[in-house]
């Protein structure tokens, strides 16, 4: 029988198949299959772990190789160096040859040493000019400190406590005194510091931990110590953390070795670098001639290394992109093969995977191309298995229904072969969302924006972009036409940018009276006899005392009428998957009492609102009823109509309510009823229950021949497989668990269901006077929007009122797209999502689906390809 053809009105027709193939070109097959992208292979080996499958070894070592390249790829971040677009290479479908991988593998690994080693090498060198610098400084700043230390003992006594506890001073004072007596001048200020038996220590600490640093000092030493710093005004790179840090010069005296060793402790505990500095001020000077010349030639040797790193990286970087890509495909292609059972009787390698019908002899043309490739005599078996397990779901898309598909995704994935409510979503969501945001100019500011995003696709694509744009980006054929239904319902509404569109002579004239002027009073328009606009609504009906109350009631009635079309559609749509999938109890149990229940209510209420439109109530002198109060009291007092609509009104109502009150025990009890009964009625007759079904696997052994001549192993003769190719096998595999049938759980599921239906028929119907409300919000908001800044603008004459409508059209254009058309088109459109997925989709879907995602190179491309960006 030959597969049905695809369409998005159903899932595509699935197909489980097996594979048995020759180990020698297992990688090439599941590559070959990669590129297609059109089979799911499921996992044969369930209970095995990871490090017990066949291709662990490979897998591993191709995680090596994925190492080393995020390796290059963080170093090519992290020097700045531009890497090649993956776009800029060719044929990034096609699957690598082992010999490539080999060559890669090893490539990467030698780059990896010479990049590690280089790397390593920059990084020493640059510790050690951070060093040098730091040292620099330190011995810049400390022979300021030394020349004010020295014979500054007032200095040092207001700074510190004269105590007990802080002999520092005294003995500086006393070792000064003696010093200045016994040699004076210059000398004895050399001496003073070896005299007194005060040492030093001199280092530099990040400035942010400079005020806890000097509170520990204190608080430890109690006070014996002479502590100078200094801000070092440029900041320091720091080479583990790779940014720059602010530091301050410290030098500290006190008196002790051990006082010297503790002030060294609790400098390094908090980061302080300690470096040597010289008392003598000519030692000092040569210390830093020699730093200097060792930061010159060590910044020479800095920037040889460095150019050569960043021409290895950039060397790298031209091909990195498609390294990354082919590591990816080869990873991909030893896990799919880890899916597989291995025949070590035939040396045979067996897969089972779901397909669709259609592409099955794409499927096999193109495992003979690999077999003729590889030069085997034995081909490559391809079987259809029947099996009761239920198939993936697999909507077709391109590029314009891919994001409609992708709304209904999102809620849920449809059962197999179940109504796709993707494909009326394509007209039904952008024209509910332009009834709510129905204005010609925003409509043509989106879809422009759109079209724009569409022409400059691929460019667009190929660059980075941020959430929200990736978002609009990602929905630019939905945005496309949301923008064209709300030009078209701006036209009826007869909007643009909130001013009137006067495209058609006007039904009404003003009659102004002679000497009339404005605001004198109220004007009346009358109606021009014979004539009716020809399209949507007319333009006069803007500005007036009367538009509200007009567009409102206009508006709300026509949600009503919207929302119980697309409630009826969907509800249709539980019919035709009734008959789909041969169930008429919910036919009969669900669909027509259902049906009958919901337009008993609420399609006479549409039919009532038609009907009060279709005639002139002031030309019969009557006035037009209200509908509301009608459709209250038609519950409260069935048959009592106060405001007659027509004749015969009231007893029509009374068999509608009792149509409608009658559905409620069908839909109750009906179907729980007739399973019940039907399940009996196959017990007795012997039959097996429900779920009490054995199912056998196709790799199982079995005895049995099962369709065609099989070998005990329950697998197609090599005969047959040579003269076909596509022999079927019959028994069931991978069979899925049903439960015992249980009445009380079918009831109370049945009962959940009615009570929801009935619930929701009311608040559902009520729910897409949103559609009116939003409608009203946008209009409004527009009109404010206008008359607080081009209107004023208006009332400034000559240059002035350039410069004026200059300054206000930019803020009503920024202001008309960021609020109106951004923030007020985000709002329509997540209210017409809701009216879908809540409103629309629980007539009628089911969504217990499971997705069809099938081995694919495409896919595993684009994915990349987002991370590389």
């Amino acid at each position: 029988m030959a597969a049905s053809k695809d369409s998005l009105f159903r899932s595509v027709d699935m197909t489980l198949t097996q594979l048995y193939v020759a180990n020698e070109i297992g990688r090439e097959v599941v590559s070959a299959l990669g590129e297609l992208g059109c089979m799911q292979f499921r996992d044969l080996n369930p209970e095995t772990s990871a490090f017990q499958r066949t291709f662990t070894q490979e897998i591993r070592r191709l995680d090596n190789v994925e190492r080393q390249l995020n390796y290059f790829r963080s170093q090519i971040d992290k020097n700045s160096i531009g890497m090649r677009s993956i776009y800029e290479f060719s044929n990034t479908m096609a699957a690598p040859s082992a010999t490539e991988i080999d060559e890669l593998a090893d490539r990467s690994q030698s780059l990896e040493q010479r990049i590690q080693s280089l790397n390593d090498s920059y990084e020493t060198l640059k510790r050690r000019e951070t060093e040098l610098t730091e040292w620099r400084w330190v011995l810049r700043e400390a022979g300021g400190f030394f020349d004010r230390a020295r014979g500054q003992t007032e200095e040092i006594r207001q700074s510190l406590d004269d105590s007990d506890d802080a002999p520092l001073l005294r003995d500086l004072e006393q070792a000064n005194g003696s010093a200045e007596a016994g040699q004076g001048g210059q000398n004895a200020n050399q001496q003073s510091f070896s005299v007194m038996n005060i040492g030093f220590v001199a280092g530099v600490i990040p400035r942010d931990r400079m005020g806890a640093f000097e509170r520990i000092l204190w608080r430890t030493l109690r006070g014996n110590l002479y502590m100078n710093q200094s801000e070092i005004p440029d900041a320091i790179i720091d080479p583990e953390k790779n940014e720059e840090v602010h530091k301050n010069v410290f030098v500290i005296f006190a008196h002790g070795k051990e006082i010297i060793a503790k002030i060294r402790k609790i400098s390094e505990s908090l980061g302080a670098d300690i470096y040597n500095v010289d008392e003598n001020s000519e030692l000092r000077r040569d210390q830093i001639h020699e730093v200097n010349s060792r930061l010159q030639d060590l910044s020479n040797v800095l920037g040889n290394t460095k150019r050569t790193l960043d021409a290895e990286l950039t060397q790298i970087g031209r091909s990195l992109a498609a390294w990354m890509i082919v590591i990816k495909k080869e990873k991909a292609v030893y896990q799919t093969l880890n899916r597989f059972s291995y025949d070590p009787a035939r040396k045979t390698l067996v897969a089972e995977a779901w397909c669709p019908t259609n592409s099955l002899g794409l499927v096999k043309s193109t495992l003979q191309d690999v077999n003729d490739r590889a030069g085997l005599s034995v081909p490559t078996i391809v079987n259809q298995i029947k099996t009761s397990k239920t198939p993936p779901t697999y909507n077709r898309t391109n590029k314009f229904t891919l994001g409609f598909q992708t709304i209904i995704d999102a809620y849920g994935t449809a059962k197999y072969t179940e109504v796709n409510p993707g494909l009326p979503t394509i007209v039904t969501f952008p024209f509910l969302f332009a009834v709510m945001f129905g204005d010609l100019g925003h409509g043509a500011i989106m879809a422009m924006a759109a079209a724009a995003m569409i022409y400059w696709e691929k460019p667009l694509s190929r660059g980075k972009q941020d959430e929200l744009f990736g978002m609009a980006f990602y929905g630019r054929y939905i945005m496309l036409m949301m923008g064209i239904f709300s030009m078209y319902t701006g036209l009826i509404y007869c909007d643009i940018f909130s001013k009137e569109l006067s495209l058609f002579p006007s039904m009404w004239t003003w009659d102004f009276p002679d000497g009339y002027k404005e605001g004198d009073g109220m004007i009346k328009a009358t109606r021009v006899e014979g004539y009716t606009y020809p399209f949507g609504m007319d333009w006069r009906w803007h500005d007036t005392e009367n538009d509200l109350l007009f567009s409102n009631s206009y508006k709300m009635k026509l949600s009503i009428i919207m929302g119980w079309a697309h409630m009826t559609y969907s509800l249709c749509l539980s019919y035709i998957n009734a008959r789909h999938f041969r169930s008429p109890i919910d036919i009969f149990g669900n669909f027509i009492p259902g049906m009958l229940f919901f337009q008993s209510i609420f399609g006479y209420l549409v039919f009532t609102i038609i009907y009060k439109w279709s005639v002139d109530w002031y030309a019969i002198g009557q006035q037009p009823p209200g509908l509301l109060n009608m459709l209250i009291y038609m519950f409260l007092s069935p048959g009592t109509v106060q405001e007659q609509l027509f004749p015969g009104q009231g007893p029509l109502q009374v068999a509608l309510v009792l149509i409608a009150v009658v559905q409620v025990p069908i839909m109750l009890f009906l179907k729980p009823l007739y399973l019940r009964w039907e399940h009996n009625k196959a017990r007795a007759q012997g039959y097996r229950g429900i779920g009490e079904t054995t199912t056998v696997s196709a790799l199982d052994d079995d005895d049995e021949e099962a369709g065609g001549d099989q070998h005990a192993n329950g697998r197609p003769s090599m005969a047959d497989s040579e003269m076909d190719g596509n022999a079927l096998i019959t028994q069931d595999i991978g069979g899925e668990e049903h439960e015992e049938f249980e009445f009380s759980e079918v009831m109370i599921h049945q009962v959940i269901h009615t009570i929801e239906f009935c619930l929701n028929c009311v608040s559902h119907t009520a729910s897409y006077l949103r559609l009116w409300a939003l409608s009203l919000a946008h209009q409004q908001l527009s009109i404010v929007l206008w008359s607080m800044t081009l209107a004023n603008a208006f009332a400034f004459t000559g240059a002035l009122g350039i410069a004026a409508i200059f300054v206000f059209f930019t803020v009503w254009f920024f202001l008309t797209v960021a609020v109106l058309v951004v923030m007020e088109g985000t709002s329509a459109m997540l209210h017409s999502l809701r009216l879908h997925w809540v409103e629309a989709m629980s007539k009628h879907f089911v969504g217990e689906g499971v997705a069809f995602e099938p081995f694919s190179f495409e896919v595993l491309l684009e994915e990349e390809m987002s991370e590389l960006m």
